[in-house]
């Protein structure tokens, strides 16, 4: 099976049941997930306000995951799909693996796990509109990368914004369930860094708003 087929099967696994068996089902936004019961001798988990309060203080980078349009059966080729993104990270150098986090609601998710690749465009500290474009949410035919220039990656063909840092290609490895995200790992086909654009410095997320880093001096002070 491919990794394309890989990917749909998971999303497909992953849905909720009651599809016709001779219809292939649509790749839908999965339903969010209820909270688990409490019994009484539990404490309550945290709630979603203050999680999201204490866990923004971690800074982050920001990234734009990509991929190409993929075809569903019986219908038009799709636009390429793209969605911004804080929760990537390196995983694995052997084999070299990274991997990226994603709502089970998203809009974006299903197609490219039909594309079954994705390309992760790392954003430099100037690209703060273009990540504000891809943030939000988007249905099945809308095109995020309207007036954005890009080429394709070598291995994936996923789109490789121009202008970013750097951008690492990658095929779909492997997916799994926790809570009401996804967890997505890529297998790195093809990487690169453009030494230009990365002299700017990152886009950095800390508490809901865009920042710069300003780098270390020579004692690492």
């Amino acid at each position: 099976m491919g990794h394309a087929g890989m990917a749909a099967l998971a999303v497909r696994r992953l849905r909720s049941a009651g599809a016709p068996a001779s219809a292939a089902p649509p790749l839908n936004p999965l339903p969010r997930p209820e909270l688990r019961a409490v019994r009484a001798d539990e404490r309550p988990p945290p709630a979603p306000e203050e999680f999201r309060n204490v866990l923004g203080h971690f800074a982050s980078g920001v990234t734009v995951i990509t991929a190409p349009g993929a075809t569903a059966p019986g219908a038009e080729r799709e636009p390429p799909a793209g969605f911004a993104c804080q929760s990537f990270s390196s995983l694995s150098l052997d084999p070299p693996l990274v991997v990226f986090m994603v709502a089970r609601s998203s809009g974006t998710w299903p197609r490219i796990a039909r594309a079954g690749v994705f390309c992760v465009n790392v954003l430099g500290s100037d690209q703060g509109a273009l990540c504000r474009g891809f943030a939000v949410r988007s249905s099945q035919t809308d095109d995020k990368f309207a007036g954005v220039a890009y080429e394709r990656a070598p291995v994936t063909g996923s789109p490789r914004i121009e202008g970013v840092p750097a951008w690492i290609d990658c095929t779909i490895h492997a997916v799994h369930t926790a809570g009401d995200h996804l967890i997505v790992v890529g297998r790195v086909e093809a990487l690169g860094a453009d030494g230009s654009a990365a002299g700017a410095g990152p886009l950095l997320f800390h508490r809901g708003t865009f920042g710069t880093f300003d780098g270390f001096g020579a004692d690492g002070n």
